[in-house]
């Protein structure tokens, strides 16, 4: 019955193999910084050993050993940097805090770099090995449906074409069946019998519409007794919302069709701590140094402050002062019209800084006092905001997170000047796709398209 199953070596395998990385990541920074592939200095073997116990020990608040059956290459790839992010909080925390003057900055880089880098290249084979594996019929499931119809339908195609997954569909069992011919296996009340003295289910998914309450708490009493895992097929798949989760009242399941990712506290803990740890290092190697160079150009061609701030909409469409390198001249219509192409205002040394985006740098500042994002959604001058809003269908849903630096549409080419309304609308789009999509991953992604943007130029930076 169990032939072929693994499963319980998975969390061992995983932590013993995240430990591999780890330590040939710190291996690969000794050598890089000492010539030396074990540094037998105390401080840094003080130091491998805090890394190695403080990844266990995420390892096993984050449960990075659960990995579902079902979850996407994407889903497992955000869990793990969601959790890598959590032990560079921690790490960088306990480093400031101890101020250990001997500990090279750019070792723990180097460390954190190659680890990184190890870390989603083994857990990306495993993905594709273990669903490889499935298809050859190793750790597979027995999965049988209760109730005949539409959705379940549509189940059993998809774990037909998705074999990766490992589920082995059995059949239906049903009251009233409308196709007896389709692997139907008996009435619901004979589900018991057939997993006595036939095959041996795991997982049974149940068509709510199908059954009454009574037939679903005994089915559920049964499949506990007999360690078979009940999933619920409901109606509400139909709303093709991604969104779903599933809130409790009291004893009363309530089901959230407008829920988003960045909802959830932890995903809300891993994106804020990504935001200081990213904008802390951006501030502290690039804005301390480019700050004055900057300032003294900007100062040198025209009169005026060096920095440019504009009330600008941010979460839930609350305004807050978004920080700029100025690049125009003192003007009286920098909050009612847009820059465009060839726009007198822009200075010479302005139009290089929006032209490389440097012009964004000191919203680092808004990313370390919380107003903003390192990605995310663009933050539009409130006028903006006001003439689009009433345009375009749900425009207000991309002020359910926070604000970006960059974001999706920047990332895709949805630079600079709106001049048309489907210049507008496309950025919408792609802000809506982000908030209902949020991942560590997509956030990893975005801020490398970005890079890659600026360094190929855009003929809507201007």
């Amino acid at each position: 019955m169990y032939e072929h199953r693994f499963s319980k070596y998975f969390p061992i395998l995983f932590l013993l193999t995240d430990l591999i990385c780890l330590n040939l990541g710190i291996s690969y920074a000794n050598f890089e910084k000492f010539g030396q592939w074990v540094n037998s200095d105390d401080h840094y073997l003080t130091l491998q050993i805090i890394l190695n116990v403080s990844w266990v020990v995420i390892f096993v608040i984050t449960r990075l050993y659960e990995i579902s059956r079902e979850s996407r290459l994407i889903d497992h790839l955000n869990k793990v940097l969601s959790g890598l992010v959590i032990n560079l909080s921690v790490v960088f925390a306990l480093w400031f805090i101890a101020k250990p003057v001997y500990y090279s900055r750019q070792h723990l880089f180097l460390t954190y770099l190659a680890f990184t880098l190890l870390l989603v290249l083994w857990r990306t084979s495993w993905h594709f090995l273990i669903r490889y594996g499935r298809t050859r019929g190793y750790n597979v499931r027995n999965v049988a449906f209760v109730g005949y119809g539409d959705l379940a339908t549509e189940l059993e195609l998809y774990f037909r074409s998705n074999k990766g997954l490992g589920y082995i569909f059995k059949g239906y069992f049903d009251n009233n069946p409308p196709d007896r011919k389709r692997r139907y296996l008996g009435d619901i009340s004979s589900i018991k019998q057939y997993v006595s003295t036939k095959d041996h289910i795991d997982v049974l998914f149940c068509s709510l519409p199908s059954l009454n309450d009574d037939e679903v708490k005994s089915l559920i009493n049964f499949a506990e007794n007999n360690l078979i895992k009940v999933k619920i097929i409901s109606q509400f798949s139909r709303l093709g919302n991604k969104s779903l989760s599933i809130q409790k009242l009291g004893q009363i399941p309530i089901i959230n069709v407008g829920a988003i990712p960045l909802d959830s506290v932890v995903n809300q803990f891993v994106k804020r701590a990504f935001d200081i740890l990213f904008g802390t290092l951006v501030l502290v190697f690039i804005f301390s140094w480019l700050i004055p160079i900057i300032g003294l150009l900007i100062k040198l061609e025209s009169k005026g402050p060096i920095f440019f701030k504009q009330l600008r909409n941010g979460r839930d469409n609350h305004p807050f002062l978004c920080w700029k390198f100025r690049t125009m001249v003192v003007n009286n219509e920098s909050d009612t019209k847009q820059a465009t192409k060839g726009d007198a205002r822009i200075t010479k040394v302005g139009a290089i800084l929006r032209k490389t985006s440097i012009d964004e740098i000191p919203q680092f500042i808004n990313v370390l006092l919380g107003d903003m994002s390192v990605v995310g959604p663009r933050p539009h001058p409130i006028k903006l905001n006001e003439e689009f809003k009433p345009k375009i269908d749900r425009f207000i849903q991309r002020h359910a997170v926070k604000p970006g630096i960059t974001g999706l549409a920047q990332a895709k080419g949805f630079r600079g000047e709106t001049a048309a309304f489907s210049d507008m609308n496309g950025r919408v789009r792609l802000d809506r796709f982000y908030v209902k999509n949020w991942s560590m991953f997509l956030d990893l992604k975005i801020i490398i398209l970005t890079i890659v943007s600026i360094l190929k130029g855009s003929e809507n930076a201007y």
